[in-house]
């Protein structure tokens, strides 16, 4: 067994490397599951074709929505790993393995080809992908948290959560213009949004470039390397900690899915925008994602995570869907406003979520932290994620969109502020293992 003390002295050098390889590796892998929602009303004619605009939408959101519930699977298969092998290993093995699945879905052929083996094909890859991604979760959400000093990891589990975001969402929307140009109109129906999938191997391939230069996070190397039984996860030890973690989980994957993860489709079908300018209104916002997770990761680490959750909570559920109403009012002329609407619910919906994975790890042990933290954000992110599917199935018609999404925002909102009201201040646990039944010591506020 490695000096708990060495092992808990990284360089400087090893804490950056550290945190760029979980920030890169979240963002190349969330960068995958955008592909679908940029391409989601020219895939959905052509592999779930019906007869109702909404119907195909909603049936293209729930094939995302199937890789989604994958992942809370893949985060307990791989969180296992990481837990046994270590979260580097991992790393390389899921990203890569995310990167092979999206590049298969851009090789299927669609219905007009050969019929319902199309959208079955299409399926069967999408729950692969979601199983790999799912266990990507296990090592970017611990690696950088476990592997900085005290002071920093509210900040890097906003870089990771929030950066992760911005930077799959940033290259996703970059890749959509740049494909949109070399493939205008009918041209896109036809072969870019293959090009579109293809590129998800491309960003996981470069991705490995980093992942060379990256050590083991210390702290899992001075736990040893024997992993806490699973089943005590689900335990009386942690049941309070796993039921309100959920909860906020739960709340903040459905915020960031509501507003960013769906802003795409909105902006396509409710404000009729094209292709283009859809595209540079969507880098904007996603650049806005980084700024407000880093501000708000940060304050959680002078103020503590659950004060965060709290206030942020009690502006979004009343910003939220007032802004999504405001957006509705635009059409594609407008793309002024609909940009500073764009960012101001891309801003204050993903500040919700950039504490979440250092909270996560603080809850739970080193020895069940990967899987622990893989299982509720991935089961959380899942149950949020499928909002977007629900959305489209409660309206009638793509003008009843924008109602029924305020309403869905706000109902989730409140599940956020019940977990963060319910759940105890864990800032400082890292290092020591949660008792049962017991809140953790609040240290001393660090140095910003």
């Amino acid at each position: 067994m490695v000096d708990t003390a060495a092992a808990q002295a990284p360089t400087r050098r090893q804490m950056v490397i550290a945190g760029l390889s979980s920030v890169v590796g979240f963002g190349f892998d969330l960068f995958d599951l955008f592909v679908l929602l940029y391409v989601a009303s020219t895939v959905g004619p052509l592999f779930f074709p019906t007869s109702s605009p909404t119907l195909t939408l909603a049936a293209t959101f729930a094939s995302f929505g199937v890789s989604l519930v994958m992942r809370p699977l893949g985060g307990a298969v791989f969180g296992r790993y990481a837990d046994r092998h270590g979260r580097r290993q991992t790393l390389i093995v899921t990203v890569v393995g995310v990167g092979i699945a999206t590049a298969l879905m851009g090789s299927l052929p669609t219905h007009e080809s050969i019929g319902a083996l199309a959208p079955a094909a299409f399926i069967a890859l999408r729950l692969v992908q979601g199983l790999l991604v799912g266990g990507v979760v296990a090592s970017t959400h611990t690696l950088g948290t476990e592997t900085v000093a005290q002071r920093w990891r509210g900040l890097v589990s906003g870089l990771v959560a929030g950066g992760g975001a911005a930077i799959g969402s940033v290259v996703a929307s970059l890749t959509f213009l740049a494909v949109s140009a070399a493939f205008p109109g009918d041209a896109f129906a036809a072969w870019g949004w293959r090009v579109m999938f293809f590129s998800g191997l491309v960003a996981s391939l470069l991705s490995l470039l980093l992942f060379r230069a990256t050590e083991e996070s210390p702290l899992w190397r001075s736990a040893g390397a024997t992993p806490a039984p699973a089943r005590e996860l689900f335990g009386r030890r942690h049941r309070r900690t796993l039921l309100t973690s959920l909860a906020v989980v739960i709340g903040g994957g459905a915020q960031y899915y509501l507003t960013a993860g769906y802003l795409p489709t909105f902006l396509g079908s409710v404000n009729g925008v094209p292709p283009g300018p859809r595209g540079a209104l969507l880098v904007w916002t996603s650049l806005a994602i980084l700024p407000a997770a880093l501000v708000a990761g940060h304050l959680s680490e002078r103020f503590g995570r659950r004060p965060v959750f709290l206030a942020a909570g009690a502006v979004n559920v009343v910003v939220l869907p007032v802004l999504v109403l405001a957006m509705a009012g635009y059409g594609p002329d407008g793309t002024g406003p609909l940009l500073g609407f764009g960012l101001l619910l891309t801003v204050f919906a993903n500040a919700s979520y950039a504490a979440v994975p250092i909270f996560l790890n603080e809850g739970f042990p080193t020895r069940l932290r990967a899987t622990a933290t893989a299982v509720v954000w991935n089961g959380g992110f899942a149950i949020g994620g499928l909002m977007t599917t629900f959305v489209s199935l409660a309206s009638p018609t793509v003008a009843d969109i924008p109602s029924r999404l305020a309403i869905f925002l706000a109902a989730c909102v409140v599940v956020f502020l019940a977990g963060a009201a319910l759940s105890r201040e864990t800032r400082g646990a890292l290092e020591r293992e949660p008792a049962a039944g017991a809140a953790a010591p609040r240290p001393e506020r660090s140095a910003a």
